[in-house]
């Protein structure tokens, strides 16, 4: 019977609070998540139970025979976050060297893998299987988060992040298929049943997985269902699909949710990004759940279970079994050797291979298979150990291969004009780099001209993604003249960039009551727009008329001699401040609330008057 009261209450507290904090702190720290949410679980659990004699969140007391249920629905939902991701339209326009990745790369990594388990550490060959498929996959929780924090380039970035998203559900599928034949072989049956069981269960949740996932897409594309419900009809459907198909087919759930995933993402639903972005929500804290649960369910005896040749096999797996398969798989895609090199290097095991392995292991232990127990201590381990690794090794890799984008922060300019282009002389001035993005090849021909870098194409397009890179930029400013268009850049960008890193310009000209603009019929939500460049009032056609009647924008560097408080008061009331840029590389963008640095060396970008008429008129001063 699962336990009620101030136990219960705590260790639901402690694991969510500890799995969320661990990854706000690894976004602080820019550490992997996984490493931090994994040594949350392993603290509270075998740690602390090691120093204490009690681990102070011991989940399969506390929760008994529930765990493994509420395991199973968390590691549904994140499949099927998973499979929601998987576009197949954006996989066919993908790169040689991805698709053998995903089509070769898999199956030889499997290979590996099981050769190194059997040899290695010793396991027989069909838990060897079984524990193979899962190590094999890279999962996208953990690889987007490096790619971002190495800054790779496109190519290289698009091999690892498809082959987390495409591999992450085949290597659960082929994990469950092979634990399926060894429990259908435990239990007695010989191979021919367990083939034909395994196959009728694979039928069953193919096709309830197809029938959920269509049967949704049409409701949904005919408005038999509100927008608010949505994303909760989704969540709930997830759940009832996988405890229908265990129903039918014991451990097929996982199947069938994967499909059901697959086939919302590939049904051109016109809502799709909200449902992403509620479902990355939830599996965002499931995800963090999972990992501390699992870590903190490890007995001190688990780990100490792993020897020597263990220890040996996750070495071998990962410094040779992955980088031979990475460089079989790619061979003559067109990638060179140092792209090879740090492919095969950088391989993080992901989310899904943590999360099944705890759930198959103990299901494996029911039916009699004991040598199953060691499942769980030595997936941990490993993707410990390859993430730990990876998330360290990533930056210094990339630097070391000289395949790395460092430098200076880049901003992404959407928009070209006159005011915007001025706007990129002056950032090209402080060294600061820009993207000017716009869908008219005419409006960009000035931008090209004068040395820019320009992406030509819509940003909110799904190309975008792979074309435009958005990764690469630290910051997003929308200056075309359609406000309402810049807010849904804005939108658009900001879960990934951040919301306090995309900014518009004041929907707004002339003096305005900020308390008035929130009230305004007309006016956007402050909800559902960017933050306000320079200061509200100052919209795009006030600034237009400002530039084609001779104001211009001025770099002028602060110093010992010229602080800020000189600075601000040469440039007047008010003046239309629009960056920092630090001595570091890195700027500010500047507004309403937001005030200017004043350290010597920071070089402050303002909109002025024409130079005979500014006051601050000074020789380090730059007008463009």
């Amino acid at each position: 019977m699962i336990e009620t009261g101030p136990d219960l209450t705590l260790t639901i507290a402690l694991i969510a609070g500890s799995g969320v904090a661990a990854q706000w702190l690894a976004w602080r720290l820019r550490w992997p998540s996984i490493v931090l949410m994994m040594g949350a679980g392993l603290i509270l659990g075998p740690i602390w139970a090691f120093a204490a004699g009690a681990p102070l969140v011991h989940p399969s007391a506390v929760f008994g025979d529930y765990l493994r249920p509420m395991i199973a629905l968390a590691v549904a939902v994140i499949l099927f976050e998973g499979g929601i991701t998987l576009n197949f339209r954006e996989l066919r326009d993908a790169s040689g060297p991805v698709r053998r990745m995903v089509f070769l790369g898999y199956p030889l990594g499997w290979a590996g893998a099981v050769l190194a388990l059997h040899y290695v550490a010793g396991l027989a060959w069909d838990i060897s299987a079984m524990i193979g498929a899962l190590l094999t996959t890279t999962g996208p929780t953990v690889v987007l988060p490096l790619l971002r924090q190495a800054k790779l380039p496109g190519r290289i970035a698009s091999v690892l992040k498809w082959e987390g998203i495409v591999n992450d559900p085949i290597g659960a599928l082929s994990a469950v298929f092979v634990f399926e034949a060894i429990r259908q072989t435990a239990l007695g049956q010989d191979w021919i049943q367990a083939g034909m069981a395994l196959g009728l269960g694979a039928l069953i949740g193919a096709a309830l997985g197809f029938a959920f996932g269509t049967g949704l897409s049409r409701a949904f594309r005919r408005g038999w269902v509100p927008e608010p419900m949505k994303a909760p009809l989704i969540l709930a459907a997830v759940l009832v699909c996988f405890s229908v198909a265990d129903a039918l087919a014991s451990e097929t759930g996982l199947v069938a949710v994967t499909l059901f995933g697959l086939v919302v993402a590939n049904s051109r639903l016109a809502s799709i990004e909200e449902m992403r972005r509620f479902k990355e929500g939830i599996a965002s804290i499931l995800v963090a759940s999972v990992f501390v649960v699992l870590a903190a369910d490890l007995a001190p005896g688990d780990l100490l279970a792993l020897n020597g040749w263990h220890l040996a096999f996750v070495g071998v797996f990962i410094l040779v079994a992955r980088p031979i398969s990475v460089v079989l798989a790619t061979w003559g895609s067109g990638l060179n050797l140092k792209e090879t090199a740090f492919i095969g290097i950088i391989g993080p095991r992901g989310v899904v291979a943590a999360a099944a392995a705890g759930h198959l292991a103990a299901s494996l232990v029911e039916v009699g298979r004991e040598d199953a127990a060691i499942l769980a201590p030595l997936v941990f381990v490993t993707i410990f150990i390859s993430v730990f690794g990876c998330g360290f090794a990533v930056s210094p890799l990339a630097k070391l291969l000289g395949l790395s984008q460092s430098g200076p922060e880049r901003l992404l300019l959407v928009g070209a004009n006159p005011w915007s282009l001025g706007l990129a002389d002056a950032l090209k001035k402080a060294e600061v780099p820009v993207t000017i993005a716009d869908t008219s090849w005419r409006r960009l021909r000035a931008a090209r001209l004068a040395g820019h870098d320009v992406h030509y194409g819509e940003v909110l397009s799904e190309v975008a993604d792979h074309r435009l890179e958005p990764a690469r930029f630290s910051a997003l400013l929308a200056v075309s003249p359609n406000d309402a268009y810049n807010a849904l850049v804005c939108i658009e960008y900001g879960p990934d960039m951040g919301r306090s890193r995309v900014f518009q310009l004041s929907g707004f000209d002339g003096p305005v009551d900020a308390e008035k603009v929130e009230d305004d019929p007309r006016a956007i939500a402050f909800t559902a727009r960017g933050r306000t460049l320079i200061r509200r009032g100052r919209g795009y056609d006030s600034l237009a008329r400002d530039w084609w009647q001779g104001w211009r924008f001025r770099n002028t560097k602060l110093s010992d001699t010229y602080p800020l408080e000189t600075y601000l008061e040469d440039a007047g009331e008010s003046p239309d401040l629009v960056m920092a840029r630090m001595l570091n590389g890195s700027f500010h963008l500047l507004g309403s609330g937001r005030e200017a640095p004043s350290q010597p060396g920071t070089i402050l970008i303002r909109f002025g008057p024409p130079e005979a008429d500014a006051p601050d008129n000074r020789p380090d001063d730059q007008s463009s």
